[in-house]
């Protein structure tokens, strides 16, 4: 079963069209399958964009407030109050509309309305998101159309009101039932629910008043912004209706990741890898960071694992000065090959520090058979 639209948005039924608006855009931008990727986010997108779509609409809240989710237009099982409309008598909705007042409120079909936002997804590369870039990107959407300047008509044909509805976008029909006289309002099927009537479509919309076009939007992407973050270009979303003004275009942002670096709010983590003579001795050694390569000081004895910050080499703050930190964290190779030399070398060291000599039996080695031997009762 469908859940109610207004717990769907998560407003009451007295919420206002702003406050539906509100809800609405918060939460098909949370669900939206560009943007979430759970595997239940598209439904639920579907789901809050049928409840806006109703709810917003003051003709089908009205229906639906009365109604819910059930057609009264449609019989039960199959008969019933079906049959009505066949015998001329009305449909089960003229019934319902006699004992609630029927109609309800009217959008006005001429009235202006706002354009829909768009949403648009753009990939950026990892230093673009630090130190933020300008860019021209091309974005599909509709256009008012040049030829008839978005009227739907041809040049020179003009539009002229509905003679059938007298430009209110509805149309009365009068039925005699059991009940009496029911007078019922429905979308104008001349106009349907424009209030208007084109002569002669123009033949670049073909009657619609927009074309499809590609636009190129110039965007500034500030310095710091993190994946999924949106900025918000204001009138560039689809063109408003009877001159209403244009919907928001949002571009949500995609950061790649580095081969190298990890974010992690403003700071950024890198690994780098020393040897076992710069550990054990001390060195400077070049790290690279998003601002070039970098001398840090690497103290004798060093421990593999060891973690380094590099101070004001993070990303910049969105709101404020400065910026975070680079955190390295050094690894020490082993190498994988020696020559002969080197091994000697080693040897010699262990024999130095007082290890046992390689491929000795270490000293601790009694202490572990008397451990396994007491454990075993001998």
């Amino acid at each position: 079963m469908k859940r109610d639209y207004y717990e769907v948005l998560g407003v009451g039924k007295d919420a206002s069209a702003d406050e539906i608006k509100k809800a609405y855009r918060k939460l098909a931008r949370q669900y939206h399958p560009d943007v979430n990727k759970e595997a239940d986010a598209e439904e639920k997108f579907k789901e809050v964009k049928e409840a806006y779509d109703v709810l917003s609409d003051d003709q089908k809240k009205a229906h639906y407030d009365r109604f819910g989710h059930q057609d009264p237009n449609q019989g039960f099982g199959g008969g019933g109050f079906g049959g009505f409309d066949g015998a001329g008598m009305g449909g089960f909705g003229d019934i319902f509309d006699m004992f609630f007042g029927g109609g309800g409120g009217r959008r006005n079909p001429n009235a202006p309305r706002k354009g829909s936002d768009l949403q648009f997804s753009l990939q950026v590369e990892f230093t673009e998101a630090i130190f933020g870039k300008e860019v021209d990107v091309e974005i599909p959407k509709e256009a008012e159309c040049d030829t008839c300047h978005g009227s739907g008509a041809k040049p020179g044909s003009g539009v002229e009101t509905c003679k059938t509805c007298n430009g209110s976008g509805q149309q009365e029909v009068v039925a005699n039932t059991p009940f009496g006289r029911i007078v019922n309002r429905r979308v104008c099927q001349t106009c349907e629910g424009k209030g208007q009537v084109i002569k002669e479509k123009c033949g670049s919309c073909r009657g619609t008043g927009r074309v499809k076009v590609r636009r190129k939007i110039h965007l500034n992407i500030p310095a710091g912004v993190d994946d999924g973050a949106q900025l918000r270009v204001a009138g560039e979303g689809e063109p408003g209706v009877n001159g209403g003004p244009p919907g928001d275009l949002y571009v949500v942002l995609r950061v790649k990741s580095h081969e190298f670096f990890e974010r992690d709010g403003n700071d950024i983590y890198c690994k780098v890898p020393i040897t076992f003579a710069q550990a054990a001795l001390g060195d400077e050694v070049e790290v690279p960071t998003v601002d070039g390569k970098v001398k840090l000081k690497v103290p004798a004895g060093t421990q593999t694992e060891t973690i380094f910050r590099l101070r004001g080499h993070g990303v910049p703050y969105l709101r404020g000065n400065g910026r975070g930190d680079q955190h390295v964290k050094v690894r020490i190779v082993t190498p994988a090959k020696m020559t002969e030399r080197q091994k000697e070398l080693l040897r010699e060291f262990a024999g130095i520090s007082g290890d046992a000599p390689l491929g000795a039996p270490h000293e601790d080695e009694g202490f572990f058979e008397k451990m396994k031997r007491a454990f075993r009762g001998e």
